[in-house]
């Protein structure tokens, strides 16, 4: 299974690039990441639909799509495990998770995904976001494989 982060915004050298990079070097499975930016100045609604469509622009083909929105479901890490490896066991190729930018995910981008996902009620810095994903996607491996980085919740 392949991922793929797609976000809006250009990352810098610094320490939110750094754990992002310290989880997707841990993970079992090749992760991309794609950057895209609006560089028009767009106001909210406008500029929401326009990097919607800028972010479908990067979803790989046939791609299981999970947009991460403050007003998604949210999930415990055993139980995102779970869908990790319900994905994983129904073959699923690519994985692409959508990053929305300081105006958050534009209708498309939620309406369209096959999961809407929170990270939780609190709004978080979209660089920071990349950075939580990556390790709740170790997070998810570590659960899956038994090993001892998660504690506290029982093995799905």
């Amino acid at each position: 299974m392949r991922i793929t982060i797609v976000a809006v915004g250009r990352g810098r050298r610094g320490a939110e690039q750094d754990l992002f990079d310290h989880y997707c070097r841990r993970l079992p499975w090749p992760v991309r990441l794609i950057e895209v930016d609006e560089r028009r100045p767009l106001a909210g609604p406008e500029r929401r639909a326009s990097e919607a469509r800028l972010l479908a622009a990067k979803i790989p083909a046939g791609a299981i799509t999970v947009a991460l929105d403050e007003h998604g479901r949210q999930v415990s890490s055993t139980a995102f495990a779970d869908l990790m490896r319900r994905w994983r066991e129904d073959g699923t190729g690519d994985l692409a998770f959508l990053i929305g930018g300081a105006d958050g995910l534009g209708g498309a981008a939620t309406r369209d995904a096959h999961m809407t996902l929170s990270l939780g009620a609190m709004t978080w810095p979209h660089l920071l976001v990349r950075a939580m994903l990556a390790e709740q996607l170790y997070r998810a491996n570590a659960i899956l494989t038994g090993h001892p980085y998660h504690r506290g919740e029982p093995k799905p």
